[in-house]
């Protein structure tokens, strides 16, 4: 498979995942109309993680996903759904292969890296 063979499977999936996250979203908050928690964002990326969780271990212990498939729905029909799910899955590999250190230190920089990267966009743009 060529870059732009996989690129456009990336594209097209992550639009197809895009459009999913917005609706499974749009249609959480529907049903907790009136909550401050962001329970479609944690729909989306639980549901995220459980897809990928599946896709993956299906593809490792059933070879049931070829090199394109995999494309398709890892990198794009879930990571245009939530990117969450990425970092869960990698996350995962990383204590599977016994590699816990590189595993926490993982979790560690995603979360404090991007809150702080996301804190310093925002102080940015409010001048």
């Amino acid at each position: 498979m060529g870059n732009l063979n996989a690129a456009l499977l990336v594209g097209l999936g992550g639009a197809l995942g895009s459009i999913m996250r917005y609706l499974l979203g749009g249609w959480v908050h529907a049903l907790v109309p009136f909550s401050t928690f962001p329970f479609g964002t944690l729909a989306v990326n639980v549901s995220g993680s459980l897809a990928i969780g599946v896709v993956g271990g299906l593809s490792d212990a059933r070879q049931l996903f070829g090199p394109a498939a995999r494309v398709f729905v890892m990198i794009g029909v879930l990571g245009g759904f939530t990117t969450f799910s990425s970092f869960a899955y990698e996350t995962l590999a990383l204590a599977r292969d016994a590699a816990l250190a590189r595993a926490f230190a993982n979790v560690v920089a995603q979360v404090v890296l991007g809150l702080v990267a996301a804190w310093i966009g925002y102080s940015l743009a409010r001048g």
